[in-house]
């Protein structure tokens, strides 16, 4: 039995899907059979995934749905065990404790058709100080949902309505009228 293969480290990973982007692009616009081969290989790929995962058990079918690369195959492929929307949950709940960190938090709000929602909070404290404030947050959260859950059309951003801080109403100036005599 031969050793276990180098693994690529997930820097080595991305490069090369990277550089596969470029080379697929190149090909869409060849004429010839390239895209057919590129396209009639991913099918086959894909159906022998699916075959792994309809002989894996539940807990091996979570841990491969949760690996990055293979989740992203999974997808791809349509054939994740997980919905989008709680791919798409899951994404978020992994952003929420550096936008907290920040002063502000993130709650996961649903899916409503094929749009993901979420609540931003600013805090109050998340001003110039969180890396683009507000916008550059819901730009993290569209790219991981969409990343997880690309049949989602699109993340939306609710805001929480703020609502005016009661006045503060100093207890002296409020006095009680005296009643009168007969009364007490």
């Amino acid at each position: 039995m031969a050793d276990t293969a180098v693994r690529l480290a997930d820097p080595a990973v991305e490069a090369r899907l990277a550089r596969l982007d470029e080379v697929l692009a190149g090909l869409e616009s060849a004429p010839g059979p390239a895209m057919e081969a590129v396209r009639l290989l991913t099918e086959v790929y894909g159906e022998a995934l699916a075959r792994v995962l309809d002989h894996a058990a539940q807990p091996l079918r979570e841990i491969l749905a949760d690996d990055e690369l293979l989740g992203h195959l999974l997808v791809l492929h349509d054939i994740h065990p997980e919905p989008p929307e709680r791919r798409a949950e899951r994404a978020v709940q992994k952003l929420r404790p550096a936008v907290r960190e920040r002063g502000g938090d993130l709650v996961w709000a649903g899916v409503e058709g094929q749009v993901a929602r979420v609540r931003l909070d600013s805090g109050g404290g998340c001003g110039s100080g969180c890396g683009g404030g507000s916008a550059g947050v819901i730009d993290a959260v569209r790219a991981a949902v969409l990343a997880v859950a690309p049949e989602l059309e699109s993340v939306e951003a609710l805001t929480e309505e703020r609502r005016a801080a009661p006045a503060f109403v100093p207890l002296s100036t409020i006095r009680r009228r005296a009643l009168p005599e007969e009364a007490r």
